[in-house]
C-alpha cells in the first residue's frame, strides 16, 4: 500500500484529506507542521507528501528548502496545497521541489486527478 503523508496544521483539513486518501487506498501519515514531516521522512520516505504552505513552526517553503538535503533514494511526489493562486508563491514551491500545486478547498477528484497525472493512482 502507498503512504501519504499529511502536513498541515488544521486538524480539519487534516482528518477531510486524511479520509479522501484513504478512500484512494493510501495509507496515511500525518504531521501538523513541516519539522514533524521533516522528521518522519528523515525515518522512512513515504509515496506522496500532501504540504500546505502556512504552518507554525516550519511552513510548507521552509519544508521543500530542508527536505532538499535528505540523502534517500525514495523521493516523494509533493503535492503543495495553498489557500490563493498566487502565481509567485507557486512557481517558488515548485522550483522549490514540489512537483504540483492543488488550490484548498480541495476534493476527492481534485486529489485524484493530481495523484493519476503523478502515476500513484
Amino acid at each position: 500500500m502507498k503512504q501519504c503523508l499529511i502536513v498541515e496544521d488544521s486538524e480539519v483539513i487534516r482528518k477531510v484529506a486524511s479520509r479522501i486518501m484513504t478512500n484512494l487506498n493510501f495509507e496515511v501519515i500525518e504531521a501538523e507542521n513541516g519539522q514533524q514531516a521533516l522528521d518522519i521522512c528523515d525515518s522512512g520516505m513515504p509515496d506522496m507528501i500532501l504540504l500546505d504552505w502556512q504552518m507554525p513552526v516550519m511552513g510548507g517553503m521552509e519544508f521543500l528548502q530542508s527536505f532538499r538535503p535528505l540523502n534517500k533514494k525514495k523521493r516523494p511526489f509533493i503535492l503543495y496545497c495553498a489557500t490563493e493562486n498566487d502565481k509567485v508563491e507557486l512557481s517558488r514551491a515548485i522550483t522549490a521541489g514540489a512537483n504540483d500545486y492543488v488550490l484548498k478547498p480541495y476534493d476527492r477528484e481534485s486529489l485524484y486527478a493530481r495523484i493519476a497525472e503523478a502515476g500513484l493512482g
